[in-house]
């Protein structure tokens, strides 16, 4: 299996709220040294966000997002909430945001942040498979 795979299932395996198979694709990743993470992690984020935001979206409303996304992850007290919050709205093209935040801070946030989106959507398969493709097409545009 490739990095690739594992990373589309990764986003699968979120949506689905599979944890033991979200411990053991990031186990997995962590060991690959995260190739090919920023291009489909990255891709995912952007895409989810602009599903769930809009641009110019009150920074109250992506703030309170933050709280409940952070509350909803047993590791999610470690992430930094001004960095999440900084990442959604360089996603939504507040860009200059970006030197502000540590790129240590850059998957984990993106991660967990696509996770709590697709499972409010709560996507049927096909959407989800839909959503992967897109995921996947975006990521291939910018390897």
């Amino acid at each position: 299996m490739n990095a690739q795979t594992e990373l589309t299932e990764l986003i699968q395996a979120l949506t689905k709220q599979d944890w033991e198979a979200v411990d053991s694709l990031l186990e997995t990743l962590r060991q690959k040294e995260w190739a090919g993470a920023t291009q489909i992690i990255g891709a995912a984020f952007v895409l989810a966000v602009h599903r769930r935001f809009r641009r110019g979206q009150d920074p109250r409303d992506i703030a309170a997002f933050v709280a409940e996304t952070r509350s909803r992850y047993e590791s999610g007290k470690k992430l930094p909430p001004l960095a999440m919050e900084g990442l959604i709205r360089a996603a939504l093209g507040e860009v200059d945001l970006m030197d502000e935040i540590s790129p240590d801070n850059y998957l984990p946030a993106q991660i967990v942040v696509v996770g709590t989106i697709l499972q409010d959507e709560n996507p049927t398969q096909d959407q989800l498979d839909q959503f992967v493709r897109e995921v996947e097409e975006t990521a291939a545009e910018h390897m």
